[in-house]
C-alpha cells in the first residue's frame, strides 16, 4: 500500500499505550488496532493487563503487553527494553485526585505530578532513542481541558496537565528536527471509571451538559479518530500541537 502525507495507513505500526487497561487508553487502543496496528497495553496490575489483552485478542487485535510502573524510572527502562522499538507512543498513564489545595501533602502532590507529567518524560525517553535513530515517529500526550483552565479542588492535576502540554511543546523543540512529530491531544468531560461518580451526580451532570456547546459528555471512542490522524503520516507536518476533543467547551465562556 501507498503511503505518503495524506495517508491514514497503521498497518504494521507498533504502537504503545501508557496505562490502557481501562478507561480512555483503552478504548483509543481498541480504535486504533481495527487500523491493523500491533498494539502494545501498558499497565502495572499484570490480572487487569491480562484481562484488557484476552478482551481485544477476541476482536481480533494484534496486541501484547508491557507490564510495568511508568513512574518508576527502573521499570519503565526495562519495560521499554523488553517492548523494543516503537512507532508511536501514546503517554495516557495518569490520574486525579480531588481536595482544597491548602490539605495535599507533598507526598499526595508528587503522587500525582509523577502519574500524570513525570511519567511521560521518562517513558519518552526511553522510547525516543530509536525513533531518533531511524528518523521517523510519533509522541502522543493525552493533556487535558485542565491543561488551559483550572477548577478549584483538583490543582495537582491541573499543574500536572498543563506541565504536560508545556512538555509536548519542549518535546517538538528538541526532537521535530529528527522526523518526530509529538502533540497532544486534550479531552474535556468523558464518561469513564475515573469520572463516573461526576456523571453519577446530578448537578454535576448538569453543569458539564450546560458548560458544553455539544450539550452532553464525550464517549471515549470519540478520541479515536484524532489519534488515528496523528499517529499516521497524515500529520507528519503537525507538531507541538494540542488538539481539544471537548465538545467544545474550551470555546466558550
Amino acid at each position: 500500500m501507498t503511503t505518503g502525507p495524506n495517508t491514514i495507513h497503521l498497518a504494521g505500526k507498533r504502537i504503545l499505550i501508557t496505562g490502557s487497561s481501562s478507561g480512555l487508553g483503552f478504548e483509543i487502543a481498541r480504535g486504533l488496532a481495527r487500523t491493523g496496528a500491533t498494539i502494545i497495553l501498558n499497565g502495572r496490575r499484570p490480572e487487569r493487563l491480562a484481562a484488557a489483552v484476552l478482551q481485544l485478542k477476541q476482536e481480533n487485535a494484534c496486541v501484547s503487553s508491557a507490564c510495568f510502573d511508568v513512574t518508576v524510572e527502573e521499570e519503565v527502562r526495562r519495560g521499554i527494553a523488553k517492548a523494543g522499538a516503537i512507532d508511536v507512543l501514546i503517554n495516557n498513564a495518569g490520574f486525579q485526585r480531588r481536595g482544597p489545595l491548602e490539605q495535599f501533602s507533598l507526598a499526595q502532590w508528587n503522587e500525582v505530578l509523577d502519574a500524570n507529567l513525570t511519567s511521560s518524560f521518562l517513558v519518552a525517553r526511553e522510547v525516543v532513542g530509536s525513533m531518533i535513530e531511524r528518523g521517523s515517529g510519533k509522541i502522543i500526550n493525552i493533556c487535558s481541558l485542565m491543561s488551559d483552565f483550572a477548577r478549584a479542588g483538583t490543582a495537582p492535576y491541573t499543574a500536572s496537565k498543563g506541565g504536560l502540554k508545556m512538555l509536548t511543546k519542549a518535546m517538538c523543540a528538541e526532537w521535530a528536527r529528527y522526523n518526530i512529530q509529538i502533540n497532544g491531544i486534550a479531552p474535556g468531560y468523558f464518561i469513564t471509571e475515573m469520572t463516573q461518580k461526576l456523571a453519577n451526580d446530578p448537578e454535576f451532570d448538569a453543569w458539564v451538559k450546560k458548560r458544553t456547546p455539544a450539550g452532553r459528555w464525550g464517549d471515549p471512542a470519540e478520541l479515536v479518530g484524532v489519534a488515528i490522524f496523528l499517529s499516521s503520516e497524515s500529520s507528519s507536518f503537525v507538531n507541538g500541537q494540542v488538539l481539544y476533543v471537548d465538545g467544545g467547551m474550551s470555546s466558550v465562556l
